[in-house]
């Protein structure tokens, strides 16, 4: 790496950096740069098959939605990226090592990196690769900033293969949980991509609902810090997320922040599912196995009847726990949460427990509880009014 580069000086990108020898073969280069300098230096190389010969490049094609939401993330107040990107370069890249060493471990030491910068050089020609890292350097290249420093781990080698590798070693590391996501993301305040927003209130009320004290689902909630419970929290979440889309919990919502007034819906959270606990105490706090009505196709299906019956009630009042449950009482005989069969039509019974946390079977089972509400609970009250 001490050979001398054959372009002009003034070509020459020279950035502090710091020398990581990892064993006997492998080095390392540490060192930050404005992200917008990086298409300067480092391209891309994506997927593909030429002339139908084998795969060349590494990369997966920019993902334009992705780059939006980082894009529009770094342009807020106190954006920071603290993860470094990884640049491949080839041999034309050279470390110099500093005159002035600190005293400390002798596999680092202290210098520069002299990078080649050609802007009449096509894409193929930079001396870079981002390994990985593509989207967020794309996001940093478009956003209206006029600047944004990255952190950037780079190698250096000719080699395609190596690079190749190094790519798959670097993007197949398992993602963080969802689970563990979602747990976080009530006790964050940043902006985040929206898909996390959108979540965020919803993570909120589901952490509320799994540890306040006078909540049904007191410690019933299976979270990376409760694994102990039944229900899976992405049921829980999306029976509160169609709930704020169009149900009894949408009165109560922002649509300017995506917040609300989480008080009054917790409390409907919690009388509607108390009364539920009540009327099916057969079939409720039993592990999902043996239980349908824990399983996720239960928890949606039945935060759809939730939000029939605040319908009903016209949405002037919200329902107490004694009017949910006399609303619910009527359904126990359709219901086949621990047993028996559900009858959803001529030629179309499912045994108890063969109904799966899928979306054609949590309509079905959401349609026919819907279909009997309104039959014995609905319609009946039509008449009587």
């Amino acid at each position: 790496m001490g050979r001398k580069s054959n372009v002009p000086a003034d070509t020459l990108l020279r950035l502090p950096a710091l020398e990581v020898r990892q064993g006997p073969r492998r080095t390392l280069y540490s060192f930050a740069v404005d992200g917008k300098l990086l298409h300067q230096f480092a391209t891309v190389s994506r997927l593909r098959r030429p002339d139908g010969d084998g795969i060349a490049g590494y990369q997966r094609p920019e993902v334009r939605n992705h780059i939006g939401e980082i894009r529009n993330y770094l342009e807020s107040d106190g954006a920071m990226l603290p993860n470094a990107l990884v640049v491949a370069f080839d041999k034309r890249v050279r470390f110099e090592a500093g005159d002035i060493q600190v005293l400390g471990p002798k596999y680092s030491r202290i210098g520069t990196l002299v990078i080649p910068i050609n802007e009449s050089w096509p894409e193929d020609r930079r001396p870079g690769w981002i390994v990985d890292g593509q989207q967020r350097a794309a996001a940093i290249r478009d956003a209206q900033v006029k600047g944004f420093p990255v952190c950037v781990v780079a190698f250096v080698t000719d080699d395609a293969h190596e690079q190749r590798e190094q790519f798959i070693l670097v993007n197949s590391t398992k993602p963080l949980p969802k689970g563990l996501i979602h747990e976080l993301l009530p006790s964050t305040t940043a902006k985040l991509p929206s898909r996390l927003q959108r979540r965020r209130f919803p993570a909120y009320l589901s952490d509320r609902l799994n540890y306040d004290s006078d909540s049904p689902f007191q410690g019933l909630i299976q979270t990376p810090t409760n694994p102990a419970g039944l229900v899976k929290d992405n049921s829980v979440l999306r029976m509160i997320e169609q709930s704020l889309n169009e149900g009894a919990l949408y009165p109560y919502r922002d649509n300017a922040t995506g917040m609300g007034q989480s008080e009054k819906m917790l409390a409907i959270l919690k009388a509607y599912w108390s009364a539920v606990g009540d009327v099916f105490g057969e079939a409720w706090a039993k592990p999902p196995r043996r239980s349908r009505l824990m399983h996720g196709a239960g928890i949606v299906s039945m935060g759809l009847v939730m939000d029939a019956i605040a319908d009903r009630f016209g949405g002037k009042t919200t329902p107490t726990q004694k009017q949910f449950a006399g609303d619910l009482r009527p359904l126990r005989d359709d219901c086949a949460w621990t047993n028996g069969f559900w009858e959803f039509g001529p030629g179309a019974q499912r045994k108890w427990n063969e109904i799966q946390n899928t979306s054609k079977d949590i309509q079905a089972l959401a349609n026919y509880l819907l279909y009997r509400y309104k039959a014995k609970v609905w319609d009946v009250a039509l008449k009587e009014a």
